[in-house]
């Protein structure tokens, strides 16, 4: 049975679990990013500077919940002209919809790893995904603070979500691709 290193880590079922209670999501250390195809051949990269949230920790840690919220203005992919595109009515339309939502319905362990599964909504578009997760551990920085740290990956079908545009390649295919991985990087303080 591994051994919970950090006062606040403890061990359930032979896996190291944060201790129970609302840890709140560091959002200057936490990151959603996500990759996609370009002509069907680039991976290209984008992100979201504005992730905040919550991760309620029960006793029994499949009866923990997650709740996030990304501000879909702050996406960055390293193009100005690019993100005006993803944030205009094609895909984000941040005016109308400048949230994103990700709210969890089941926490389960899955071999070493763990499966977060919930709703995500996108625009006026509410679906399940599940999100693959390591529970990365609690170390206290230089002041004394607590975090825990989580990492998570997922893939998704944007038009799933109402996010279609496109363009036909003349050689087949299409410019921007249908499915998207996601990588998730989340950083969280106990509560005070």
């Amino acid at each position: 049975m591994p051994k919970a290193e950090h006062p606040l880590t403890r061990t359930v079922d032979g896996a190291n679990v944060p201790s129970v209670g609302r840890w709140n999501i560091d959002p200057s250390h936490t990151s959603a990013e996500f990759v996609g195809r370009h002509l069907m051949v680039t991976k290209v990269r984008g992100g979201f500077g504005a992730v905040t949230g919550t991760i309620d920790v029960s006793e029994d840690p499949r009866e923990s919940s997650v709740a996030i919220v990304i501000e879909t203005v702050s996406v960055s992919t390293g193009d100005d002209d690019r993100d005006g595109h993803i944030k205009s009515g094609d895909f984000f339309d941040v005016e109308t919809y400048p949230e994103m939502r990700f709210v969890s319905t089941a926490v389960e362990p899955s071999g070493s790893s763990w499966k977060l599964t919930g709703d995500l909504t996108i625009k006026d578009a509410t679906k399940p995904v599940a999100i693959n997760f390591d529970f990365n551990g609690i170390v206290d920085d230089p002041w004394g603070n607590s975090k825990a740290a989580f990492s998570g990956t997922a893939e998704i079908l944007r038009e799933d979500w109402g996010l279609n545009w496109n363009v036909a390649l003349d050689a087949g295919g299409v410019l921007v691709s249908k499915k998207i991985a996601i990588e998730i990087e989340v950083q969280a303080a106990p509560a005070s």
